[in-house]
Protein backbone atom coordinates (compact mmCIF):
# COMPACT_ATOMS: atom_id res chain seq x y z
CA UNK A 1 0.00 0.00 0.00
CA UNK A 2 1.23 3.51 -0.83
CA UNK A 3 0.08 6.76 0.76
CA UNK A 4 0.97 10.21 -0.60
CA UNK A 5 -0.16 13.80 -0.17
CA UNK A 6 -0.68 16.34 -2.92
CA UNK A 7 0.58 19.92 -2.47
CA UNK A 8 -3.08 20.87 -1.89
CA UNK A 9 -3.14 18.57 1.12
CA UNK A 10 -5.35 15.88 -0.43
CA UNK A 11 -4.38 12.51 0.99
CA UNK A 12 -4.20 9.64 -1.49
CA UNK A 13 -3.98 5.91 -0.79
CA UNK A 14 -3.11 3.29 -3.41
CA UNK A 15 -3.65 -0.40 -2.81
CA UNK A 16 -2.26 -2.75 -5.46
CA UNK A 17 -4.53 -5.62 -6.42
CA UNK A 18 -4.00 -7.69 -9.55
CA UNK A 19 -7.03 -8.46 -11.66
CA UNK A 20 -9.39 -7.18 -14.32
CA UNK A 21 -11.20 -4.63 -12.16
CA UNK A 22 -10.30 -1.45 -10.30
CA UNK A 23 -11.98 0.89 -7.83
CA UNK A 24 -11.37 4.54 -7.10
CA UNK A 25 -13.09 7.47 -5.48
CA UNK A 26 -13.11 9.86 -2.57
CA UNK A 27 -14.31 9.61 1.01
CA UNK A 28 -15.04 12.85 2.85
CA UNK A 29 -15.23 13.17 6.61
CA UNK A 30 -18.79 14.45 6.68
CA UNK A 31 -22.07 12.67 7.34
CA UNK A 32 -25.42 13.03 9.03
CA UNK A 33 -23.65 13.68 12.34
CA UNK A 34 -22.53 17.05 10.98
CA UNK A 35 -26.08 18.25 10.35
CA UNK A 36 -26.53 20.31 13.49
CA UNK A 37 -30.05 21.70 13.06
CA UNK A 38 -33.32 19.84 12.34
CA UNK A 39 -33.87 21.91 9.21
CA UNK A 40 -30.72 20.38 7.72
CA UNK A 41 -31.32 16.75 8.70
CA UNK A 42 -30.76 14.53 5.66
CA UNK A 43 -28.54 17.06 3.86
CA UNK A 44 -25.49 14.79 3.46
CA UNK A 45 -27.66 12.02 2.05
CA UNK A 46 -29.53 14.49 -0.19
CA UNK A 47 -26.24 15.75 -1.63
CA UNK A 48 -25.08 12.16 -2.19
CA UNK A 49 -28.20 11.56 -4.29
CA UNK A 50 -28.10 14.81 -6.26
CA UNK A 51 -24.34 15.12 -6.80
CA UNK A 52 -24.73 13.45 -10.20
CA UNK A 53 -27.20 15.94 -11.72
CA UNK A 54 -24.66 17.90 -13.73
CA UNK A 55 -21.77 20.37 -13.53
CA UNK A 56 -21.21 23.71 -15.25
CA UNK A 57 -19.73 21.82 -18.23
CA UNK A 58 -21.48 18.44 -18.12
CA UNK A 59 -25.13 17.42 -18.29
CA UNK A 60 -26.64 14.82 -16.01
CA UNK A 61 -26.89 12.56 -19.06
CA UNK A 62 -23.13 12.79 -19.56
CA UNK A 63 -22.50 11.96 -15.91
CA UNK A 64 -24.94 9.06 -16.05
CA UNK A 65 -23.31 7.48 -19.09
CA UNK A 66 -19.62 8.28 -18.60
CA UNK A 67 -18.72 5.15 -16.60
CA UNK A 68 -21.61 3.03 -17.82
CA UNK A 69 -20.22 3.33 -21.36
CA UNK A 70 -17.19 1.22 -20.39
CA UNK A 71 -19.17 -1.22 -18.24
CA UNK A 72 -18.38 0.57 -15.01
CA UNK A 73 -20.55 1.93 -12.22
CA UNK A 74 -20.69 5.28 -10.46
CA UNK A 75 -21.96 5.17 -6.91
CA UNK A 76 -22.10 6.98 -3.57
CA UNK A 77 -23.20 6.38 -0.01
CA UNK A 78 -23.61 8.27 3.26
CA UNK A 79 -23.02 7.23 6.87
CA UNK A 80 -23.14 9.07 10.17
CA UNK A 81 -19.56 10.33 9.67
CA UNK A 82 -18.55 9.85 6.03
CA UNK A 83 -19.75 10.41 2.47
CA UNK A 84 -18.12 8.48 -0.38
CA UNK A 85 -18.29 8.95 -4.15
CA UNK A 86 -16.62 6.19 -6.12
CA UNK A 87 -16.53 4.03 -9.23
CA UNK A 88 -16.06 0.32 -9.93
CA UNK A 89 -14.87 -0.43 -13.44
CA UNK A 90 -12.88 -2.70 -15.74
CA UNK A 91 -9.16 -2.10 -15.27
CA UNK A 92 -7.66 0.69 -17.35
CA UNK A 93 -10.40 3.27 -16.80
CA UNK A 94 -9.22 4.95 -13.61
CA UNK A 95 -8.32 8.21 -15.41
CA UNK A 96 -11.85 8.49 -16.77
CA UNK A 97 -13.35 7.81 -13.34
CA UNK A 98 -10.96 10.09 -11.46
CA UNK A 99 -11.61 13.04 -13.78
CA UNK A 100 -15.36 12.56 -13.53
CA UNK A 101 -15.40 12.25 -9.73
CA UNK A 102 -13.14 15.28 -9.36
CA UNK A 103 -15.44 17.37 -11.56
CA UNK A 104 -18.48 16.28 -9.54
CA UNK A 105 -16.80 17.09 -6.23
CA UNK A 106 -15.50 20.48 -7.35
CA UNK A 107 -18.21 21.71 -9.70
CA UNK A 108 -21.59 19.99 -9.15
CA UNK A 109 -24.33 22.58 -9.74
CA UNK A 110 -27.42 20.87 -8.31
CA UNK A 111 -29.88 22.34 -10.85
CA UNK A 112 -33.24 22.96 -9.20
CA UNK A 113 -35.32 21.07 -11.76
CA UNK A 114 -33.20 17.95 -11.40
CA UNK A 115 -32.96 17.93 -7.64
CA UNK A 116 -36.71 18.49 -7.28
CA UNK A 117 -37.24 15.26 -9.18
CA UNK A 118 -34.73 13.43 -6.99
CA UNK A 119 -36.41 14.84 -3.89
CA UNK A 120 -39.39 12.61 -4.64
CA UNK A 121 -37.10 9.58 -4.86
CA UNK A 122 -35.61 10.35 -1.45
CA UNK A 123 -39.08 10.72 0.08
CA UNK A 124 -39.95 7.31 -1.35
CA UNK A 125 -36.80 5.95 0.29
CA UNK A 126 -37.93 7.40 3.63
CA UNK A 127 -41.31 5.69 3.19
CA UNK A 128 -39.62 2.38 2.40
CA UNK A 129 -37.86 2.45 5.75
CA UNK A 130 -41.14 3.14 7.49
CA UNK A 131 -42.48 -0.01 5.80
CA UNK A 132 -39.56 -2.07 7.17
CA UNK A 133 -39.73 -2.22 10.98
CA UNK A 134 -36.67 -4.50 11.13
CA UNK A 135 -34.64 -1.58 9.71
CA UNK A 136 -36.55 1.28 11.29
CA UNK A 137 -36.11 -0.02 14.84
CA UNK A 138 -32.37 0.69 14.61
CA UNK A 139 -33.01 4.34 13.71
CA UNK A 140 -35.43 4.65 16.62
CA UNK A 141 -32.86 3.05 18.91
CA UNK A 142 -30.21 5.57 17.82
CA UNK A 143 -32.64 8.38 18.60
CA UNK A 144 -33.07 7.00 22.12
CA UNK A 145 -29.43 6.20 22.90
CA UNK A 146 -27.92 9.36 21.36
CA UNK A 147 -30.71 11.73 22.40
CA UNK A 148 -29.45 15.32 22.39
CA UNK A 149 -26.54 14.54 20.05
CA UNK A 150 -26.47 14.79 16.22
CA UNK A 151 -25.66 11.07 16.08
CA UNK A 152 -29.29 10.51 17.04
CA UNK A 153 -31.06 11.60 13.90
CA UNK A 154 -31.81 9.47 10.85
CA UNK A 155 -29.37 9.66 7.94
CA UNK A 156 -32.27 10.12 5.53
CA UNK A 157 -33.74 13.07 7.42
CA UNK A 158 -37.46 13.76 7.27
CA UNK A 159 -39.75 14.72 4.43
CA UNK A 160 -40.00 18.21 5.93
CA UNK A 161 -36.23 18.72 6.15
CA UNK A 162 -35.66 17.27 2.68
CA UNK A 163 -38.28 19.64 1.26
CA UNK A 164 -36.33 22.64 2.60
CA UNK A 165 -33.02 21.79 0.88
CA UNK A 166 -32.23 23.78 -2.27
CA UNK A 167 -29.39 24.17 -4.76
CA UNK A 168 -27.56 26.86 -2.79
CA UNK A 169 -27.57 24.73 0.35
CA UNK A 170 -26.13 21.78 -1.56
CA UNK A 171 -23.36 23.83 -3.16
CA UNK A 172 -22.48 25.35 0.20
CA UNK A 173 -22.29 21.87 1.73
CA UNK A 174 -19.81 20.77 -0.94
CA UNK A 175 -17.62 23.87 -0.51
CA UNK A 176 -17.56 23.42 3.25
CA UNK A 177 -16.83 19.71 3.50
CA UNK A 178 -15.42 18.26 0.25
CA UNK A 179 -12.02 19.86 0.75
CA UNK A 180 -8.44 18.60 0.65
CA UNK A 181 -8.07 18.61 4.43
CA UNK A 182 -11.26 16.57 4.93
CA UNK A 183 -11.02 13.99 2.19
CA UNK A 184 -9.12 10.90 1.03
CA UNK A 185 -8.74 9.71 -2.55
CA UNK A 186 -8.44 5.93 -2.84
CA UNK A 187 -7.51 3.46 -5.56
CA UNK A 188 -7.49 -0.34 -5.58
CA UNK A 189 -6.40 -2.15 -8.71
CA UNK A 190 -3.47 -3.21 -10.89
CA UNK A 191 -2.19 0.24 -12.00
CA UNK A 192 1.12 1.62 -10.71
CA UNK A 193 0.90 4.17 -7.87
CA UNK A 194 2.85 6.90 -9.65
CA UNK A 195 0.50 6.87 -12.64
CA UNK A 196 -2.58 7.02 -10.46
CA UNK A 197 -1.17 9.85 -8.36
CA UNK A 198 -0.31 11.93 -11.43
CA UNK A 199 -3.87 11.55 -12.71
CA UNK A 200 -5.26 12.53 -9.31
CA UNK A 201 -3.01 15.59 -9.14
CA UNK A 202 -4.27 16.85 -12.50
CA UNK A 203 -7.93 16.10 -11.84
CA UNK A 204 -8.14 17.71 -8.39
CA UNK A 205 -6.15 20.90 -9.09
CA UNK A 206 -9.15 23.12 -8.31
CA UNK A 207 -10.08 21.42 -5.03
CA UNK A 208 -10.44 23.85 -2.08
CA UNK A 209 -7.74 23.28 0.51
CA UNK A 210 -9.75 24.00 3.64
CA UNK A 211 -13.36 23.88 4.69
CA UNK A 212 -15.55 24.39 7.72
CA UNK A 213 -14.07 23.16 11.02
CA UNK A 214 -15.75 20.16 12.62
CA UNK A 215 -17.84 20.74 15.71
CA UNK A 216 -18.51 17.17 16.79
CA UNK A 217 -19.30 16.49 20.44
CA UNK A 218 -19.09 13.01 21.90
CA UNK A 219 -22.47 11.72 23.14
CA UNK A 220 -23.04 11.66 26.87
CA UNK A 221 -23.91 8.43 28.66
CA UNK A 222 -27.66 8.28 29.07
CA UNK A 223 -29.39 6.32 31.81
CA UNK A 224 -30.67 2.78 31.23
CA UNK A 225 -34.10 2.94 29.64
CA UNK A 226 -36.79 0.79 28.05
CA UNK A 227 -39.22 1.96 25.39
CA UNK A 228 -42.04 0.19 23.56
CA UNK A 229 -43.50 1.77 20.43
CA UNK A 230 -46.37 0.76 18.18
CA UNK A 231 -45.16 -0.27 14.76
CA UNK A 232 -48.35 -2.16 13.78
CA UNK A 233 -46.25 -5.13 12.73
CA UNK A 234 -47.06 -8.83 12.92
CA UNK A 235 -43.85 -9.33 14.92
CA UNK A 236 -42.06 -7.51 17.68
CA UNK A 237 -38.66 -6.08 16.74
CA UNK A 238 -36.31 -5.46 19.64
CA UNK A 239 -32.90 -3.81 19.86
CA UNK A 240 -30.84 -3.92 23.06
CA UNK A 241 -27.52 -2.15 23.29
CA UNK A 242 -24.91 -0.11 25.07
CA UNK A 243 -22.20 2.44 24.33
CA UNK A 244 -18.71 0.98 23.79
CA UNK A 245 -15.34 2.32 22.68
CA UNK A 246 -14.99 3.71 19.18
CA UNK A 247 -12.58 3.31 16.27
CA UNK A 248 -9.56 4.18 18.39
CA UNK A 249 -10.43 2.12 21.50
CA UNK A 250 -7.48 -0.04 22.58
CA UNK A 251 -9.75 -3.01 23.35
CA UNK A 252 -11.70 -2.94 20.07
CA UNK A 253 -10.39 -6.32 18.88
CA UNK A 254 -11.25 -8.02 22.17
CA UNK A 255 -14.71 -6.45 21.98
CA UNK A 256 -15.14 -7.43 18.33
CA UNK A 257 -14.34 -11.05 19.12
CA UNK A 258 -16.70 -11.08 22.11
CA UNK A 259 -19.54 -9.65 20.00
CA UNK A 260 -18.87 -12.19 17.25
CA UNK A 261 -19.08 -15.05 19.73
CA UNK A 262 -22.25 -13.56 21.16
CA UNK A 263 -24.17 -13.03 17.94
CA UNK A 264 -21.99 -13.00 14.84
CA UNK A 265 -23.03 -14.35 11.42
CA UNK A 266 -22.28 -17.99 12.32
CA UNK A 267 -25.22 -20.27 13.13
CA UNK A 268 -23.24 -21.41 16.18
CA UNK A 269 -23.32 -17.96 17.80
CA UNK A 270 -24.46 -18.10 21.42
CA UNK A 271 -27.60 -16.06 20.77
CA UNK A 272 -28.63 -18.06 17.71
CA UNK A 273 -28.20 -21.33 19.58
CA UNK A 274 -30.11 -20.11 22.65
CA UNK A 275 -33.03 -18.40 20.90
CA UNK A 276 -33.42 -20.18 17.57
CA UNK A 277 -31.77 -23.59 17.58
CA UNK A 278 -32.85 -24.69 21.07
CA UNK A 279 -36.21 -22.94 21.38
CA UNK A 280 -37.36 -21.83 17.92
CA UNK A 281 -38.32 -18.38 19.21
CA UNK A 282 -36.83 -16.25 16.42
CA UNK A 283 -35.96 -16.30 12.77
CA UNK A 284 -33.24 -13.67 13.12
CA UNK A 285 -31.05 -12.78 16.10
CA UNK A 286 -27.65 -11.15 15.95
CA UNK A 287 -25.19 -8.91 17.71
CA UNK A 288 -23.17 -6.21 15.98
CA UNK A 289 -21.30 -2.98 16.58
CA UNK A 290 -21.10 0.45 14.96
CA UNK A 291 -17.81 2.24 15.59
CA UNK A 292 -17.50 6.01 15.28
CA UNK A 293 -14.54 8.35 15.72
CA UNK A 294 -15.21 8.96 19.43
CA UNK A 295 -17.62 6.23 20.55
CA UNK A 296 -19.27 3.00 19.53
CA UNK A 297 -22.56 1.18 19.93
CA UNK A 298 -23.07 -2.54 20.54
CA UNK A 299 -26.52 -3.84 19.64
CA UNK A 300 -28.44 -7.10 19.90
CA UNK A 301 -31.43 -7.47 17.59
CA UNK A 302 -34.17 -10.08 17.45
CA UNK A 303 -37.59 -10.35 15.87
CA UNK A 304 -40.15 -12.62 17.51
CA UNK A 305 -43.84 -13.13 18.21
CA UNK A 306 -45.27 -10.43 20.47
CA UNK A 307 -45.85 -12.82 23.35
CA UNK A 308 -42.22 -14.02 23.27
CA UNK A 309 -40.58 -10.60 23.58
CA UNK A 310 -40.03 -10.74 27.34
CA UNK A 311 -38.61 -14.28 27.18
CA UNK A 312 -36.24 -13.44 24.31
CA UNK A 313 -35.09 -10.32 26.15
CA UNK A 314 -34.36 -12.30 29.29
CA UNK A 315 -32.54 -15.06 27.37
CA UNK A 316 -30.40 -12.52 25.49
CA UNK A 317 -29.35 -10.89 28.77
CA UNK A 318 -28.59 -14.31 30.25
CA UNK A 319 -26.40 -15.23 27.28
CA UNK A 320 -24.40 -12.01 27.65
CA UNK A 321 -24.05 -12.54 31.40
CA UNK A 322 -22.91 -16.12 30.81
CA UNK A 323 -20.18 -15.00 28.41
CA UNK A 324 -19.03 -12.43 30.97
CA UNK A 325 -18.99 -14.88 33.87
CA UNK A 326 -17.20 -17.74 32.14
CA UNK A 327 -13.62 -18.15 31.03
CA UNK A 328 -13.21 -19.82 27.66
CA UNK A 329 -10.68 -22.62 27.52
CA UNK A 330 -7.68 -22.01 25.26
CA UNK A 331 -9.02 -24.65 22.86
CA UNK A 332 -12.46 -23.03 22.64
CA UNK A 333 -10.94 -19.56 22.28
CA UNK A 334 -8.70 -20.76 19.43
CA UNK A 335 -11.76 -22.13 17.65
CA UNK A 336 -13.54 -18.77 18.03
CA UNK A 337 -10.49 -16.97 16.67
CA UNK A 338 -10.31 -19.26 13.63
CA UNK A 339 -13.98 -18.68 12.90
CA UNK A 340 -13.63 -14.88 13.22
CA UNK A 341 -10.55 -14.73 11.01
CA UNK A 342 -12.21 -17.00 8.47
CA UNK A 343 -15.07 -14.52 8.23
CA UNK A 344 -12.56 -11.67 7.82
CA UNK A 345 -10.85 -13.62 5.01
CA UNK A 346 -14.15 -14.10 3.18
CA UNK A 347 -14.97 -10.40 3.58
CA UNK A 348 -11.53 -9.45 2.26
CA UNK A 349 -12.40 -11.02 -1.10
CA UNK A 350 -14.91 -8.23 -1.69
CA UNK A 351 -12.64 -5.73 -3.42
CA UNK A 352 -15.17 -2.92 -3.41
CA UNK A 353 -15.62 -3.09 0.35
CA UNK A 354 -11.86 -3.41 0.84
CA UNK A 355 -11.29 -0.21 -1.14
CA UNK A 356 -13.96 1.68 0.81
CA UNK A 357 -12.81 0.43 4.22
CA UNK A 358 -9.21 1.34 3.34
CA UNK A 359 -10.28 4.92 2.62
CA UNK A 360 -12.29 5.13 5.84
CA UNK A 361 -9.38 3.86 7.91
CA UNK A 362 -6.91 6.34 6.40
CA UNK A 363 -9.42 9.18 6.82
CA UNK A 364 -9.58 8.41 10.56
CA UNK A 365 -5.83 7.96 10.98
CA UNK A 366 -5.95 4.18 11.33
CA UNK A 367 -4.04 1.37 9.72
CA UNK A 368 -5.94 0.13 6.65
CA UNK A 369 -7.57 -3.30 6.98
CA UNK A 370 -5.04 -6.10 6.70
CA UNK A 371 -5.56 -9.79 7.36
CA UNK A 372 -2.04 -10.00 8.79
CA UNK A 373 -2.60 -7.16 11.27
CA UNK A 374 -6.09 -8.35 12.19
CA UNK A 375 -4.77 -11.88 12.74
CA UNK A 376 -2.03 -10.54 14.99
CA UNK A 377 -4.48 -8.51 17.09
CA UNK A 378 -7.08 -11.28 17.32
CA UNK A 379 -4.50 -13.93 18.15
CA UNK A 380 -3.26 -11.68 20.96
CA UNK A 381 -6.67 -11.92 22.70
CA UNK A 382 -6.41 -14.04 25.85
CA UNK A 383 -9.17 -15.79 27.82
CA UNK A 384 -8.77 -13.05 30.44
CA UNK A 385 -8.94 -10.10 28.02
CA UNK A 386 -11.93 -11.64 26.25
CA UNK A 387 -13.76 -12.08 29.55
CA UNK A 388 -12.88 -8.50 30.52
CA UNK A 389 -14.42 -7.27 27.25
CA UNK A 390 -17.54 -9.36 27.86
CA UNK A 391 -17.80 -7.99 31.41
CA UNK A 392 -17.65 -4.43 30.09
CA UNK A 393 -20.47 -5.26 27.69
CA UNK A 394 -22.56 -6.94 30.37
CA UNK A 395 -22.04 -4.17 32.93
CA UNK A 396 -22.65 -1.27 30.54
CA UNK A 397 -26.03 0.44 31.09
CA UNK A 398 -28.33 -1.38 28.67
CA UNK A 399 -31.04 0.36 26.68
CA UNK A 400 -33.87 -1.53 25.04
CA UNK A 401 -36.44 -0.55 22.42
CA UNK A 402 -39.22 -2.77 21.11
CA UNK A 403 -41.29 -1.92 18.04
CA UNK A 404 -44.57 -3.84 18.06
Amino acid sequence: MTVATLPSGLLMVHRHCAGATEFCGVTAGVGSRDELTPGRYGLAHFVEHTLFKGTSRRSDSYVLNRMEAVGGELNAYTTKEETSVYSAMPAGNYRRATALIAELVIDSQFPSRRIDREREVICDEIDSYLDSPADGVFDLFDEMVFAGNPLAHNILGTKESVAAIDSDVCRGFMRSHFTADNMVYFYLGPERPDRVFRAVGRAFEGLPAHGAPKSRVAPSLCAPCVDVQDGSAHQSHTVMGALIGGLHAPDRFDTALAINILGGPGMNSLLNVALRERRGLVYTVDASSALYSDCGLMTVYFGCDHEDTALCTRLSSNVLDSLASSRLTPRRLDACKRQFLGQVTLGGDNKEQLALSTARAVLHGLMPPSLAVTSERINAVTPESLRDAAVRLAEAPLRRLTLK
